[in-house]
């Protein structure tokens, strides 16, 4: 169950809260959507998980007998007591102390700061994680240094088919020269590390956040159970 608690802010950026408030008539199992009633007063909204997130949710689902309202997760202050158990079982075994820095609100942080990054639309950031005040969302935007030099992908297409396939991988129309579209997809990852870095302010990693990940996954999912036994 924690492994895939834990994959949702990561997919999605939602508040623990909204996490434990999560019941069977916010989801669509089909689609992978989230209706979310956010929480601090925040704007609603629809969220959506990874494939391997969904493939959890679902097994989940079907392993217990949930009613249509009711909550499917435990209360936040257990989510939230449980990374703390199972983060500092993992920074023991792995002697990193820097992973003690990480908490489980930086799930949200890693998934607004890398939207921002892709989209370069603070509206729609602020929208994906139920901000009323953009205010709120401009903080995303100063752990993005906007100097870099971007790079590309490149990709050319002239049947309809086929620039509706390289539209479906994310790459943009950029012009037509000689009947010939040009699309292009910004290699986001490659300059990810400067900011992912900035991102865990006060040591936090993003090595050393896709590790904990890593292991809280691996961990709980051979075992939910042993995460609530954890010392």
């Amino acid at each position: 169950m924690y492994a895939l608690i834990y994959s949702i802010p990561r997919d999605t950026g939602i508040r623990p809260v909204e996490i434990s408030r999560l019941t069977l008539n916010d989801i669509g199992l089909e689609n992978g959507i989230l209706s979310i009633c956010s929480a601090k007063h925040g704007n609603p909204r629809n969220v959506k998980v990874k494939a391997s997130t969904l493939a959890m949710l679902k097994v989940s689902v079907q392993s217990h007998n949930f009613r249509m309202n009711e909550e499917l997760f435990p209360d936040s202050a257990v989510i939230s007591n449980t990374f703390c158990r199972l983060r500092t079982s993992i920074a023991r075994k792995l002697q990193n102390n820097r992973i003690r820095k990480i908490r489980l609100y930086d799930f949200r942080h890693y998934y607004a700061t890398t939207l921002y990054f892709e989209t370069k639309d603070l509206l729609s950031t602020k929208e994906m994680l139920g901000h009323r005040n953009i205010q709120n969302a401009l903080v995303y935007t100063h752990l993005v240094r906007m100097d870099f030099e971007e790079k590309y992908y490149s990709a050319t297409a002239k049947p309809v088919k086929e620039a509706s396939k390289l539209i479906e991988q994310g790459f943009d129309h950029v012009t037509e020269f000689d009947s010939v579209k040009l699309f292009r997809k910004r290699k986001w990852l490659s300059s990810a590390s400067f900011f992912l870095c900035k991102l865990f302010w006060r040591s936090r990693k993003v090595s050393t956040f896709k590790t904990v990940f890593g292991k809280l996954k691996a961990h709980t999912s051979r075992n939910p159970l042993r995460a609530l036994a954890s010392p």
